[in-house]
């Protein structure tokens, strides 16, 4: 029998034993998802978060203080899927759905990874 892989969640924190916490299956897909789609990548209106790699992440923060629409939708669908086939190729994208309040902007996304699926939430701040 096979043991699934075990790496860090991100962002790190501690868990019960006081060392970074690790994690597996969905709880694992779904933290290297969010580290991709929360990092700001270079768009033509930024640099880019990581010096060292300014291309990685989604670069979702283009997706704030737009009118919550169809195209809006299809923008996050985009973003995200792009994302996800240059810096996570063996996640599979499946679903993404933008909901929006007064100030918050959360995309909920769905992703698979082999046998593993996850579902969870990627808020985005509206304002600064």
């Amino acid at each position: 029998m096979s043991r699934a892989p075990q790496s860090l969640l991100v962002p790190f924190r501690r868990d019960r034993k006081r060392d970074f916490a690790s994690g597996t299956g969905p709880e694992l897909l779904a933290s290297k998802v969010r580290q991709v789609l929360l990092t700001e990548g270079a768009t033509p209106h930024s640099t880019g978060e990581l010096p060292w790699r300014t291309s990685f992440g989604a670069g979702l923060s283009r997706l704030r203080h737009q009118r919550n629409d169809t195209v809006l939708a299809e923008l996050a669908r985009v973003y995200v899927r792009d994302a996800l086939a240059r810096w996570l190729p063996g996640v599979q994208f499946v679903l993404v759905r933008v909901e929006k309040d007064a100030a918050m902007l959360t995309l909920r996304v769905r992703v698979r990874e082999g046998d593993t699926a996850a579902d969870f939430d990627v808020p985005l701040q509206r304002g600064l």
